[in-house]
């Protein structure tokens, strides 16, 4: 009785260490055949330069702070006309609107290598310049964007700093909703998400 008792535990061992091998067999073969996932996109703006940054989002302005810290109401006569939905594209090109969705300007940018600065020029519907404007930009990451405007070129120690914070809202006249519509939302107090198409 002994000897058959030592000879299954001989069997009964070889058979599982057979059922074990063939069970990972197949999963490594498709381990080894299964493409590498594409990294998520809050990697691939790890990495990204200004200007993929800037046209990474849709960008709503929800602050102004003077040159003392002191906020800035929007609807104040001296930021009011920086106020709006901004939408960047990577070709170059760039429309803003109003908060009431109405059209405000086109035309084209560009972010300088190091972040430190953003040109636009406007231009109307016949693609004819009206103006061209060039900005230091104080914060530019995927979340924030605030540039600084001075109201007198002459004297620079009166500037006003606009802030503007990532947004889903969908481009006026278009189907479509902005990016991040249902990624991450949180927030570190330094901004807000704006969420939808409210104003």
């Amino acid at each position: 009785m002994n000897i058959t008792r030592i000879s299954r535990r001989p069997v009964l061992t070889a058979s599982a260490i057979a059922i074990a091998v063939s069970a990972l067999v197949p999963v490594s073969a498709m381990a080894a055949e299964a493409p590498a996932a594409p990294a998520p996109t809050s990697a691939a703006l790890k990495d990204a330069t200004p200007s993929d940054l800037l046209a990474s989002t849709p960008w709503k302005t929800t602050g102004a702070v003077d040159q003392d810290g002191n906020r800035v109401a929007l609807d104040d006569p001296a930021v009011s006309n920086y106020v709006g939905w901004a939408y960047f594209d990577a070709d170059g090109t760039y429309t803003m609107y109003n908060l009431d969705d109405s059209p405000k300007l086109n035309g084209d940018w560009t972010v300088t290598p190091d972040g430190s600065e953003r040109w636009i020029n406007a231009k109307d519907a016949n693609g004819n310049v009206l103006f061209e404007r060039t900005v230091p930009i104080i914060q530019l990451d995927k979340n924030v964007f605030t540039y600084r405007v001075f109201p007198n070129a002459d004297d620079p120690s009166v500037y006003y700093d606009i802030v503007h914070t990532k947004t889903n809202h969908a481009e006026p006249g278009t189907d479509g909703r902005g990016p991040g519509a249902n990624g991450n939302q949180g927030g570190n107090g330094e901004y807000h998400f704006n969420n939808g198409n409210a104003r």
